[in-house]
């Protein structure tokens, strides 16, 4: 059994859980049907690109190469700026249904390149232009051409010309299930010295603004621990996560701000607090010292590093996010979060995912080969997404909150009004496709039966739970209309895991397949 089988072995023995935290934050929440509480129905254009940076989100939270723990509470991402740019790159950018001449669709250069099963070791690769970023442009073109023409590109704006653009390499290695090793190096590609703004980004989804006065009571807070030149440590309280520190390495400046609507700015009422969402983006690019909390508390926090980047160099920025403390000894052997150890720590989770890999795949490939096959795998588990979607709530509105328009009553999913989800699941893809659909999910759970048979199991045990699957015994297809149709390949999929699993593991499930044939059975249910 290679180290990474032995963590999934104490995950499914729930000795050590391992998949606590992972990849789960989505690359897009806004334009999602779960944020749209329109009249029409229009999910795109009730939440846009532009509002997001400024208007909190009621499901979920999106970011660049980001994590959270498995309910979304505590989320980390990294957040740039070119010194350029309008706003601060903190997510993804990409057309609507509607601008883009084939649809939806995302304009930037990002690639996953390494993950495994408990997520202990994960790589991705973002590319970022060093001139402004052609925002107009891209919207503009692709609203012009035809569903005959081809899709205009960021490549093609020119923004990449002479390699003007920076590699961010964003890196983590679980030391254990909750202390995660972070790195970032980031590389100037083009010709002459470059500054980046680097702001790696804690906060805790608003889960208060939405729910009952008990909760706003136990309003989670991130504040400074410390604060000097080697070193920089935030901490983060939650009631049912608990405490959480991030520490960041070097000389930085704290910026704290809350997670709250910038209500002035978008609707012309009054903000709830003096400090919202948007308050870091206004403090980096506008300059404006009053929109980040001088007090050092809040529920969004970034570390603003200055870098100045000669062509061709990389440098390298390191954070840990822990559940050590660090008011005692960091380790037994050890008081420092940066020292010998973190590069260790990295290069035997990279070992371990060699090691696990080669275990799965035993067969003469070439080099070549086994690094598109890791790629692959690695693809499908960047896009687990936590995905949350409570319809009962969401066509009856909040408290404290203006109801939504009657025509919920009677319009998308209303018949749906049992589903419950909280999990996490896998994704078509966490920007073009962020939520669930159970036609793509059964053929997704075959590779990933390869790497991790449990999770693809518990996949298609909870589509056919009865808070997913509705009382006449549909399973819910996907959040634009829970209702269509799709094909019945899920025992299909169930007998494939079955098959997989013996195949690479050597072991057999009967009682999965009893209780997934069960699951459909009416003198059960």
């Amino acid at each position: 059994m290679t180290q990474e089988e032995a963590r999934l072995a104490a995950q499914r023995d729930r000795t050590a859980y391992w998949k606590r935290w992972g990849p789960y934050l989505s690359e897009r929440q806004w334009g999602t049907v779960r944020e749209d509480y329109s009249t029409t129905g229009e999910a795109w254009d009730y939440f846009t690109h532009d509002q997001a940076r400024s208007r909190t989100y009621r499901w979920g939270e999106d970011g660049i190469a980001g994590i959270c723990d498995n309910h979304q509470r505590l989320c980390f991402a990294i957040a740039l700026w070119n010194g350029e740019d309008t706003i601060l790159k903190e997510r993804m950018f990409g057309l609507t249904g509607t601008e883009g001449n084939h649809g939806e669709d995302v304009k930037e250069y990002y690639f996953y390149l390494d993950n495994t099963p408990t997520h202990s070791y994960m790589k991705c690769l973002y590319k970022y232009p060093q001139a402004a970023f052609p925002y107009t442009q891209l919207v503009e073109e692709n609203r012009n051409r035809s569903r005959n023409d081809p899709e205009f590109e960021l490549l093609d704006t020119g923004v990449f010309a002479d390699d003007r653009y920076f590699d961010v390499i964003v890196e983590y290695a679980k030391n254990s299930p909750e202390d995660i090793l972070i790195k970032v190096s980031i590389t100037n590609r083009g010709p002459e010295t470059k500054t980046l703004y680097f702001l790696p980004t804690l906060w805790f989804r608003n889960t208060w603004s939405w729910n009952s006065s008990k909760e706003k009571l136990t309003k989670p807070f991130l504040k400074v621990f410390k604060s000097d030149t080697n070193l920089s440590i935030i901490e983060a309280s939650h009631p049912t996560l608990g405490e959480r520190w991030l520490y960041c390495e070097g000389t930085t400046q704290l910026l704290f701000t809350e997670n709250e609507t910038n209500n002035e700015k978008l609707f012309g009422v009054s903000n709830a607090s003096a400090y919202v969402k948007d308050g870091i983006n206004d403090y980096v690019v506008h300059n404006r010292k009053e929109a980040v909390n001088p007090n050092l508390i809040g529920t969004k926090t970034s570390a603003y590093y200055k870098l100045s980047i000669d062509a061709g160099e990389t440098k390298t920025v390191r954070l840990r996010l822990s559940d050590i403390s660090p008011s005692r000894p960091y380790q037994e052997e050890s008081v420092e979060p940066f020292d010998n150890k973190f590069e260790e720590i990295f290069q035997n989770r990279i070992s371990q995912a060699d090691e696990f890999y080669h275990r799965i795949c035993p067969f003469q490939l070439s080099e070549d080969m086994r690094s598109l096959q890791r790629q692959a795998f690695a693809g499908m588990l960047w896009s687990k997404q936590f995905y949350y979607y409570v319809v009962e709530e969401w066509l009856k509105g909040d408290p404290g909150n203006p109801l939504p328009p009657p025509e919920r009553k009677h319009g998308r999913n209303h018949e749906w009004i049992h589903l419950f989800n909280d999990d996490i699941l896998s994704m078509p893809d966490k920007w073009e496709y962020p939520w669930f659909a159970a036609w793509d999910l059964a053929f997704h759970l075959l590779p990933l039966a390869m790497i991790d048979p449990d999770f693809a199991k518990y996949q298609l045990d909870i589509l056919t739970r009865e808070w997913y699957m509705h009382p006449n015994g549909q399973i819910p297809a996907y959040e634009w209309a829970f209702g269509d149709v799709n094909p019945p390949v899920h025992a299909w999929a169930a007998m494939r895991i079955y098959q997989i699993e013996r195949k690479i593991y050597g072991r057999t499930d009967q009682q999965f397949l009893d209780c997934f044939r069960c699951s459909f059975c009416w003198d059960c249910n």
